[in-house]
């Protein structure tokens, strides 16, 4: 414990939905109120308790006004007056909410979610840069992705906001990071040290097993008893390569559904538009089903069922992750987690922080191979093999990535930040 009992304020541009930094967020949240501590929301979108939360439009990346700032920004070769003038005026907004936001919830510190670090929101990082440096304001910043990491940030005409405040340099900011190498970079580009806490699952506390509302699943989605059913657990943009996914489906030609759970987010929805085109060309079917799944059940507006990540989990009989690049790899976590076999992109930080663990998966490189396909194959028609290779990974992931490690690095952390 830090000896103290903190009111935490998180901050990001929305808390909601299956998206990596929300799911990773309310594993934070959990953690540190069973350790004491309070924890109240900032964002343009929530769907954390209404008496815990600050909403703001304007700090959502969706905003009419953000979204139009942002094209103009990475598109343009010239900032315009009127662009600066706008940024300037959301800032100034944006600053004065998380005035009244700290005032009126009392807060200690501030855990500030990917706002400072991926400029989805550049009001929003610039406004929060200020106040933490005006208030000299204890401040974690949870960076899960950065602009560099990203071509769609490599050029344009926001280099200054880019410099000032993601992420910013602030004696009263303990930088996190979920990987080693953004570790390195952050480290190389801006001077600032970080601590590194990767992803978790709370391995010590199994998933349940299937129930009425799962076994409604499959029929709701169009799916028969005897479909083989494959789950791309990832948001639908280019790095994720989905189409490599949408391959294997075709090839294994085993009586195949891939299912596809989360939605586009800030990216478009082109991507998407390509992939139903691309799954109807070689007669591949693929559901996309992000309005169908959230990270716990609840019935929508129309009081239709909307299932669990864990419901479409349990139903997976091959789960499949073939991006280029990923910041960590939550749906690796989950995904070993449930104790479902896995076909996996071996991406840059999976070979350096992850597979040297042990990790047992159906890896590849570039592309899909024969071997790929026979190893896939061979675990859909084997459930004990699929089983065994499950098991091995669960224990792994209980060793190396469960709460309990998350909770001995959240107490370090708030001691470093608060100085106790």
């Amino acid at each position: 414990m830090t000896g103290k009992h903190l009111r935490i304020g998180f901050v990001s541009t929305r808390f909601s939905g299956t998206d990596g930094v929300s799911l990773e967020t309310e594993k934070w949240v959990n953690i540190l109120n069973s350790l004491g501590h309070e924890c109240f929301f900032f964002a343009g979108e929530s769907d954390r308790p209404s008496e815990r939360s600050h909403l703001v439009p304007e700090a959502h990346f969706k905003h009419p006004s953000v979204e139009a700032l942002t094209s103009e920004l990475f598109l343009a070769t010239k900032r315009s007056a009127l662009t600066s003038q706008m940024v300037q005026s959301l800032k100034d907004h944006l600053h004065a909410h998380l005035e009244d936001f700290v005032g009126q919830f009392f807060l200690d510190v501030l855990v500030v979610e990917n706002a400072l670090s991926l400029p989805v929101n550049i009001p929003l990082g610039l406004a929060l840069t200020e106040f933490i440096a005006a208030e000299n304001f204890p401040t974690i910043a949870h960076h899960h992705d950065f602009s560099w990491e990203r071509k769609r940030f490599a050029i344009g005409v926001a280099g200054d906001y880019l410099r000032t405040a993601f992420p910013p340099y602030l004696p009263s900011i303990r930088h996190v990071v979920i990987n080693s190498f953004a570790a390195r970079q952050l480290a190389l580009r801006t001077g600032a040290s970080s601590m590194l806490i990767p992803n978790v699952m709370d391995f010590e506390s199994p998933p349940p097993p299937p129930d009425e509302i799962t076994d409604r699943m499959r029929a709701a989605l169009g799916l028969s008893e005897d479909d083989h059913v494959l789950l791309q657990p990832t948001r639908v943009v280019p790095r994720k390569r989905i189409e490599l996914a949408i391959e294997l489906t075709r090839r294994l030609d085993s009586g195949c559904g891939l299912i596809v759970s989360h939605a586009a987010g800030d990216e478009g929805s082109d991507y998407e538009q390509h992939l139903r085109a691309y799954a109807k060309l070689i007669g591949v079917r693929v559901i996309f089903a992000s309005k169908e799944f959230s990270h716990q059940r609840r019935l929508d507006e129309e009081g239709r069922q909307v299932f669990s990540l864990a419901d479409v989990y349990s139903q997976a009989e091959l789960v499949t992750y073939p991006s280029t690049v990923e910041g960590f790899g939550n749906a690796f976590l989950e995904t070993i987690y449930h104790r479902r076999p896995i076909v996996i992109s071996t991406y840059e930080i999976f070979k350096t922080d992850i597979q040297p663990k042990g990790f047992r998966v159906i890896g590849f490189d570039d592309f899909i191979s024969d071997y790929t396909v026979g190893q896939a194959l061979a675990v859909l028609q084997d459930p004990g093999m699929s089983a065994e290779m499950a098991e091995h990974n669960y224990n792994l992931g209980r060793r190396f990535y469960s709460f309990r490690s998350l909770e001995r690095n959240l107490v370090n952390l708030l001691g470093e930040t608060m100085g106790m």
